[in-house]
């Protein structure tokens, strides 16, 4: 094949002009004579409509996911003395959004078929200091979601599941919102929607939990006849331009979700066989798929993944990402405290995971190209 560049992208999803006329409307109504960016019925319609999109009966809308959970572990009163458990292998405001509030983040290990959060290793780390769980339905596969509600009645302990990966993921039928105390998500530019770069958003079944996230989103405002602030918050708020936006990608994130699942698929029917690249497990359609990560064998190798990557980089155009390294290995995890023991498959998987430039919008002709790629490098690794 003819070297070409398939490049790791920075947005994710689809962007069209019914997204770019959403935002134009928002603008042009602001532009007139009476003209102003309040109220918010879009953040209203958004939230209503996400929430019930994946399977809660509340949404807020915030700017992050990152702030979402920073929300949720307000909500709880997470604080010194508590320990909240997340897994290693994720982004690190899973953990950090926990560590701010002075609690000890207490890593278990994870599943290396689904490399989500392990419930059995969760159970080895419950003490009596734990407060809250953090799953990472990672990639877009969703964790053991009924294990995580045993362990939350049988402990005491509050689950908020990080679904930043998991738009559109399901669990046996169900939207994964359906699940836990809360959910996170991140609309971020490379996530399967996104609410012009950044965005977020938290589901819940509990009314008295939305009323306690949305008050933290708002300078602890209550709307009603007469407006009240009752308790300590900030300015988490989505922009209404962002929540009209988020309209528009909400009604094709299934298709697009489902764009990309053909392409996980046909990559990973191209990849079948070759023995040293471990493929993503449980692509079906309850699979979020929003990222496709491979595990290529470096002990076969010969080889570290840095060299893996540059060789697909530089010999053959295609570019990669990493997702993630351990968060105990980021600088900031100097700075609170932890507890990493007992996490041998993280160890291992944050070594090898690399991900693929894989999209809605992938061409058979890529796909062909990136699964040719990684055979003449694997070939080359061996021959040596």
């Amino acid at each position: 094949m003819d070297i070409r560049q398939v490049p790791f992208q920075a947005l994710g999803g689809i962007f069209d002009e019914d997204d770019v006329n959403a935002a134009l409307k928002v603008m042009r109504a602001a532009a007139g004579p009476a003209g102003d960016f309040f109220p918010l019925p879009e953040e209203t319609d958004f939230q209503t409509a996400f929430a019930r999109h994946e399977g809660a009966a509340f949404g807020i809308a915030c700017n992050s996911c990152g702030t979402a959970l920073d929300l949720c572990m307000s909500a709880l009163k997470i604080g010194p003395g508590d320990e909240v458990i997340v897994p290693g292998l994720t982004f690190v405001c899973t953990a950090t959004c926990a560590a701010a509030r002075g609690a000890k983040v207490v890593f278990a290990d994870i599943d290396p078929a689904t490399m989500c959060l392990d419930p059995a290793a969760v159970e080895r780390k419950i003490t009596g200091r734990t407060k809250a769980v953090i799953p990472v339905h990672f990639a877009g596969q969703s964790c053991d979601v009924e294990a995580f509600e045993e362990i939350s009645v049988r402990h005491g302990i509050s689950v908020i599941y990080d679904a930043a990966h998991a738009v559109s993921t399901l669990w046996k039928g169900q939207p994964v919102g359906k699940w836990g105390l809360a959910s996170c998500y991140s609309f971020q530019s490379n996530k399967n929607m996104t609410t012009l770069g950044e965005g977020g958003a938290v589901v819940t079944n509990d009314a008295s939990f939305a009323e306690l996230v949305r008050q933290g989103k708002t300078f602890g405002y209550v709307y009603g006849p007469e407006l009240r602030v009752v308790s300590i918050g900030s300015n988490y708020r989505m922009t209404k331009v962002q929540a009209a936006v988020g309209l528009a990608q909400l009604a094709k994130v299934d298709r697009i979700v489902a764009a990309r699942r053909k392409n996980f698929l046909s990559l990973a029917e191209r990849l079948r066989g070759l023995e040293e690249i471990r493929l993503p497990a449980g692509i079906d359609d309850r699979h979020g798929c929003h990222l496709f990560v491979i595990r290529p064998d470096l002990e076969k190798l010969g080889a570290p993944r840095d060299e893996f990557r540059r060789r697909l980089q530089e010999g053959y155009g295609v570019g990669t990402a990493v997702h993630y390294p351990a968060v105990w290995d980021w600088e900031v995890a100097g700075t609170f405290a932890f507890d990493n023991s007992g996490c041998p498959e993280t160890e291992r998987a944050c070594r090898s995971v690399v991900s693929l430039p894989v999209f809605p919008n992938s061409t058979d002709e890529d796909l062909d190209y990136i699964a040719w790629s990684i055979r003449q490098v694997v070939a080359g690794f061996l021959k040596r």
